[in-house]
Parts: structure tokens; C-alpha cells; sequence
């Protein structure tokens, strides 16, 4: 590790954590990925908070011996199918070839690290733990309608065959938040919902009790527009890693009854307006909850802080959701 390193700009840091992940065995665990990151940038004390698996992607082309033809099949049937005719024509070529397509299982790490105070003040990494095996044969058996279908069944199902390596890390996304959702508050002159979202939790009780990158992640996603022109989304993401929370409550629940629920739900999550965060979101709490807050607040029933009263008012009177 460089002393430099803590000083490096985000794309020079990018390069350092993409270098890192390559040289950190999956076997050493991410524990000891984060204390690596850590230590390549001091101002940042990394650490996972949510690990998302069980998705695949294509891979690439291998031969009857395991060896590599392409490392990406979409593109390498692309450029035969343009070399033959047709892909009758194609099938006739490799018939009988041993080609194999291959796949590549993974999972998302997300590890933060705080950087500064609010809500958005945090970076992001997401790092895949990927690993590459033999998938289905490419030109065996019946001859496939399309290209699509030649290089992903639907009848494969998700099952990977024999290994064709160790596992591995590959750094897949570094994000400041707080510079992402400013540039996304550039792209239009009314707040978005994340930007309510996280004004939201800054004056809420949560903001006090614990940091917002504790317990939510952003999904960010950008692309350009048919204008060429940069477009940004996030959309908040509950690193929950067990079970999900239970909000247990009667329909129509009020009173004392609806405030012993809403904090037995705080409980499980560990902080103050949980309940509400998660209404937005993962719709483990109904949205009619908010209007019976409100409705027992009006009766003279009010078991929240002024503050979070204040939110819960707001978003009735303009509600967003994700």
C-alpha cells in the first residue's frame, strides 16, 4: 500500500481497489478485503454491510479440452453468425466441435465507509465475487431458432457445471454518494424521491441514533439518454442480511396497540423510524399506517417526536415511493 493512496481523486482510487480485488484471494474473505481497503485509503474505514448471490451472466467459449476459444460468447456468436449464411449454417460448422459456452456465477458485495455527516455523506463500493464453469454445449442436439437461443437455453435452467477456475474478486462499481446525488439534484429543479428520502432521515430521530450507510444502500444506475445526455437514478436498498422484518399488527390497529408495533418493528432494525423508511420501500409496513400516525397524533395519541410527526405529515401531503 502506497501512502499516497489516501489522497488519490476517485477514479485513481477506482484503479487502486480494482488492482486490490485482483491480488486478494476470495478464500482470505471480506473481512480481510475491507481491512485491505481500509488500509489503501485510511480516511475510509470500510466494511460489508449487504451481500446479494445467486445470479449468473454468460461467459465466454471454451473448447472439448476446457481450453478458451472467446471470453465473450454473446460477441463471439455474433461474428460467427455473420460469417455463415444462417445459423443452420452455423450449427453445421461446429457440429459435432466439443465448443462449450461457459457462465460466470456471482455475488455483490457492498461495503461503505463513512465520509462526512448526512445521510448521502458515504462511498460505496460493490464488489462481485464471480466464478466461471462450464455451461451447456453449443452445437449439440437440436438446432436452436435463434442466437439467442443457442447461447442461453431457457431449458439449461440455472445449474453450472465443473469450475473452470478458482473464484475471484472484480470491483464493479465506486461510488461517493454525496457527489452522485448532487449531480442527480442537477438534472432536474424538483427534489427526487432519494433526495426526499435522505432529507427525510437527516431530520428524523434515525439520524441521531446511527448513520444512514448502516442500515441502506443506494443502487445507482447511470445512462445516456437518445440526446447523448448523462441520466442518474438511485433507489434505496435495506441491507437487511437475515429475515425479513415482521410488522405484526391487526388491520386497522390504533392507539397504544399501533405504537407497541411500530417500535417492536424499530427494535428488529435496530433504530428510531424504521417503520416509516421501510413503508416506502420494502412494504413491510402498509401505507395506511402513516395516516393512523396522524389520526391518533390529531387525537391527542402522539408517541412520535415532533420531528418525525413533521416527516410522516409531509409525505402524506406529497407522497413517493420507490
Amino acid at each position: 500500500m502506497t501512502p499516497q493512496a489516501a489522497t488519490l481523486d476517485p477514479a485513481e482510487l477506482s484503479a487502486a481497489v480494482a488492482e486490490l480485488c485482483v491480488r486478494i484471494p476470495v478464500a482470505a474473505g471480506t473481512a480481510e478485503l475491507a481491512r485491505a481497503l481500509s488500509a489503501l485509503a485510511p480516511r475510509f474505514q470500510f466494511r460489508e454491510v449487504l451481500c446479494r448471490g445467486g445470479w449468473y451472466r454468460l461467459g465466454g467459449v471454451v473448447d472439448a479440452a476446457g481450453d478458451p476459444v472467446a471470453d465473450d460468447l454473446e460477441r463471439w456468436a455474433e461474428e460467427q453468425l455473420a460469417a455463415h449464411e444462417d445459423i443452420g449454417a452455423l450449427f453445421d460448422a461446429y457440429e459435432g466441435s466439443g465448443l462449450c459456452a461457459t457462465r460466470i456465477a456471482g455475488k455483490t458485495h457492498y461495503l461503505v465507509a463513512a465520509a462526512g455527516n448526512g445521510a448521502a455523506a458515504f462511498v460505496q463500493l460493490e464488489i462481485e465475487e464471480l466464478q466461471e464453469s462450464a455451461g451447456h454445449p453449443l452445437f449439440q442436439g437440436e438446432l436452436p431458432a435463434s442466437i439467442e437461443e443457442l447461447v442461453d437455453p431457457r431449458r439449461c435452467g440455472n445449474d453450472a457445471g465443473k469450475p473452470l477456475g478458482a473464484p475471484f474478486y472484480a470491483l464493479r462499481r465506486f461510488t461517493d454518494m454525496a457527489q452522485f446525488v448532487r449531480r442527480m439534484a442537477d438534472q432536474k429543479p424538483e427534489p427526487q424521491p432519494v433526495h426526499r428520502f435522505l432529507k427525510a432521515w437527516d431530520e428524523s430521530s434515525a439520524a441521531a441514533a446511527t448513520r444512514f450507510s448502516n442500515h441502506w444502500l443506494l443502487a445507482v444506475r447511470e445512462h445516456l439518454n437518445r440526446y447523448r445526455q448523462p441520466v442518474l437514478q438511485a433507489t434505496p436498498i435495506a441491507a437487511l442480511n437475515g429475515p425479513t422484518p415482521i410488522f405484526d399488527i391487526g388491520f386497522g390497529a390504533q392507539g397504544l396497540a399501533l405504537q407497541r408495533a411500530l417500535q417492536s418493528f424499530d427494535r428488529q432494525l435496530g433504530y428510531p423510524m424504521a417503520w416509516f423508511f421501510h413503508m416506502i420501500t420494502t412494504k413491510c409496513v402498509p401505507h395506511a399506517v402513516a395516516n393512523i400516525v396522524i389520526d391518533d397524533v390529531q387525537a391527542g395519541f402522539n408517541y412520535l417526536p415532533d420531528r418525525d410527526v413533521a416527516i410522516v405529515k409531509e409525505w402524506l401531503f406529497r407522497p413517493y415511493g420507490f
